[in-house]
């Protein structure tokens, strides 16, 4: 990206009408913020996104069918000179914030933030650094700070298949990996969540916000 001079140059990315018109009231009352488009789902935020060249991407995760914004995520990064992206989401789960940060987004806001951080995280952003909600900082600090506890993102992956009942061999098939190595990885899960059969783990994982239910 060129260096700013002008209005930070932001483009819109929610399936929610109501939630685009309110974020570009609050942005539009910021001086240094200028709103230059708003998509509604993932690949129309990949074409504005090439075609409007905006500095930074506000960006939905979930957005019903279609490309979500996990995946414009990455497809806006492949393109030329590319903005930034940030999530601003509901979801706080390790499954999307660990995703989001393996998409290359320069920051995960929840939508609770209050408009002041939200203010300053995108402003953070534009200049380079790395933002993140207080809750979301919390989460991913706890998981270096004690990663033996902390399921990988690999036995992240294996739990969202469990909860959409998925048997060993189609959590194999859908990995690439064997059915051995699912048991195994199944035989850590169940010892770091401290549970002993495939229901329990799903419902920990949930409760903990490891994972989240489609």
């Amino acid at each position: 990206m060129t260096p700013q001079t002008g209005p930070l140059r932001i483009l819109l990315v929610d399936d929610h009408p109501i939630v685009r018109s309110g974020l570009a009231a609050l942005l539009a009352a910021q001086g240094d913020f200028e709103v230059v488009g708003e998509a509604r789902e993932g690949a129309e935020a990949v074409l504005l996104a090439d075609t409007l060249r905006p500095d930074l991407v506000l960006m939905d995760i979930q957005m019903g069918s279609g490309v979500d914004g996990l995946e414009a995520t990455r497809q806006i990064l492949a393109l030329p000179d590319p903005p930034k992206v940030v999530m601003l989401t509901t979801y706080d789960s390790d499954a999307d914030i660990l995703r989001a940060v393996e998409a290359g987004a320069a920051g995960y806001l929840l939508k609770e933030s209050p408009p002041d951080e939200l203010f300053h995280a995108l402003r953070t952003a534009a200049a380079g650094e790395t933002v993140l909600s207080p809750p979301v900082a919390s989460r991913l600090t706890q998981r270096v700070r004690a990663p033996q506890l902390a399921p990988s993102q690999r036995e992240i992956e294996i739990l969202e298949l469990l909860a959409a009942g998925r048997s060993n061999r189609e959590i194999s098939r859908a990995l690439f990996i064997s059915e051995a190595t699912v048991k195994t990885h199944l035989a850590h899960i169940y010892d770091k969540l401290g549970v002993d059969n495939r229901t329990a783990a799903v419902r920990t994982a949930v409760d903990r916000r490891l994972i989240r239910l489609a």
